[in-house]
């Protein structure tokens, strides 16, 4: 085994941003600052993993979990909370090396070894470049279920008045032949006659006769919601005035988390729709379940594994907000010092105790979503997808809160989705300038970087809106980008162990222990990236 003995200063390739601490606050005339030694100086330092965890209850729990959870009942809770435990450690490794070495990921993944195109980027670099479009596209059907959810609860035309209150009923009805076991086939069969009036009201309406077959149109309402909103995200983040935002998406996002949580507690009184013992414990037993009906819950599941907790995406954008948080700023140039191994060790502690309180609130919020999936919607028969993915997941929230369900559900599924359209744009525009810096297209001058980060922040958004007109599923766009990081994920773990081997300094070597747990979590991601490729090429 061989390690590095001295890491280059904290200079080449770090993201500079002005930091949030002052003179008052420690910080001396070279910019470091001695690192608290408490739990509550540490959380006031906290803020990068919360950042992380914003940007993913959107995408990887309200989507992909409990699309998980619909398909595959609770055989795959196991699978679940392997994803969000298991790849904090690879997570940290990347913080630890962004923190001593003051390089952002891109510039230190293109030192991973491997095939490389000289002055343009190594293999990891180019792969990263595939995942970012199945991510942009992500991002896509995230903003168009923000347009679903708005669209649901503000219909722009009248086509969309009367295309919810059709699909409202059709859910309806589901979910009542569901529920009613066959006790009340009068309220059903009165349900579906109701259905079956208004989608002949709507096609004689607007349906159009194309070679001799009726076709149906979809309103505009979502597209059009869609687009003003990625029209406001652009200038928001073009302006930079998205301070304010970031922090009531975060209140909302916490706030919904916690009606989930309430409801799942509520669940829990009703005989037909509680969690039994026997089914929580058999969904954390290893098996996997069977493909019904034409669905396949593993492949789901594996591309929800990948987007679950901190994806591929989550742990390449990580180090770039402990950049910005000031760790390594606060750590200073390493000058061999004491005093400087004595700062990075106390900084590194406070990225632990971010990057797992952060975990433990996602794996909540990550359990409760997939159990509401598998108890609700599973038991339903429901499967979000298409223009009615939104619309399908309120029904989780009708055995508890029954008529004000799906107002409840829109203004939480708007929260998260936005924050997540929102933050992770934001993140998106910086690593993607980081990444022209490191193939070489702009210049290394942080005056470059920022200038491409405003025009990027303006373009992704409309980006994402014209990729989800061109594909309009968001489901499918989610769980395309789970995919794709899924295959990602041992690439990383890998280069994890690289920096952990050959670019930590002695001082600074994690114990056995973590150097167990650090394998474990990098052979549990080739494992899952290995599987996902098989599924696709053989399955």
């Amino acid at each position: 085994m061989h390690v590095m003995a001295e890491i280059p200063a904290n200079q080449a390739n770090s993201t500079t941003v002005s930091s949030t601490a002052s003179p008052a606050d420690g910080v001396d005339e070279a910019g470091t600052l001695t690192p608290p030694s408490y739990l509550l100086g540490m959380l006031r330092f906290a803020g990068p993993g919360m950042i992380v965890a914003g940007s993913i209850v959107g995408s990887g729990e309200l989507i992909a979990t409990t699309l998980t959870g619909a398909e595959a009942g609770f055989s795959l809770l196991w699978l679940i909370v392997l994803g969000c435990v298991v790849k904090v450690f690879v997570q940290v490794e990347l913080g630890r090396h962004a923190l001593i070495s003051g390089k952002t990921t891109l510039a230190a993944l293109n030192e991973v070894p491997g095939p490389k195109v000289q002055g343009r980027g190594n293999w990891l670099i180019w792969y990263w470049f595939v995942m970012w479009l199945a991510s942009i596209s992500q991002l896509g059907g995230i903003v168009g279920g923000v347009g679903q959810a708005v669209a649901i609860s503000l219909p722009v035309t009248s086509m969309g008045r009367d295309y919810n209150e059709m699909s409202d009923a059709r859910v309806k009805a589901d979910l009542l032949r569901n529920m009613s076991k066959g006790a009340d086939v009068a309220a059903v069969e009165s349900a579906e006659a109701s259905v079956s009036t208004l989608e002949k009201q709507y096609a004689d309406k607007y349906g159009t006769l194309v070679d001799g077959q009726l076709k149906v149109k979809s309103p505009a309402d979502v597209a059009i919601w869609a687009s003003l909103i990625a029209a406001v995200t652009s200038l928001l983040l073009v302006l930079g005035r998205y301070g304010f935002i970031q922090s009531t998406s975060t209140l909302l996002v916490g706030g919904f988390t916690l009606v989930v949580l309430m409801n799942l507690l509520f669940l829990q009184q009703q005989p037909d729709w509680r969690v039994t013992w026997p089914e929580f414990s058999s969904g954390l037993s290893f098996h996997f379940p069977e493909s019904i009906a034409g669905l396949n819950p593993i492949r789901t599941a594996l591309a929800t594994f990948g987007i679950i907790g901190v994806g591929a995406a989550e742990l390449i954008t990580y180090p770039y907000w402990c950049l910005e948080r000031g760790y390594a700023r606060y750590t200073g140039t390493n000058d061999h010092s004491q005093g400087w191994t004595d700062r990075a060790k106390g900084w590194m502690r406070v990225m632990r105790v971010d990057a797992w309180g952060s975990m433990l609130v996602y794996t909540f919020a990550t359990v409760a979503f997939y159990l509401l999936g598998a108890a609700v919607l599973n038991r339903s028969g429901l499967v979000p997808q298409k223009d009615t993915l939104i619309r399908t997941l309120s029904v989780m929230f009708v055995p508890v809160f029954s008529d004000w369900a799906s107002s409840i559900f829109l203004i939480g599924a708007f929260a998260v989705l936005y924050s997540t359209f929102f933050v992770a744009n934001a993140s998106h525009a910086r690593v993607f300038a980081d990444a022209l810096r490191v193939i070489g297209v702009i210049d290394a001058s942080e005056e470059t970087r920022r200038r491409w980060i405003t025009r990027l922040s303006g373009l992704f958004p409309v980006l994402c809106v014209v990729i989800f007109m061109m594909f309009p599923n968001p489901a499918q766009l989610v769980l395309i980008s789970g995919i794709t990081q899924g295959i990602m994920l041992p690439m990383l773990a890998g280069a994890a162990l690289y920096f952990r081997y050959f670019r930590t300094m002695p001082a600074l070597q994690p114990g056995s222990w973590w150097d167990a747990f650090l394998w474990i979590s990098a052979i549990a991601m080739l494992v899952t990236g290995a599987w996902t490729v098989y599924k696709e090429v053989f399955g």
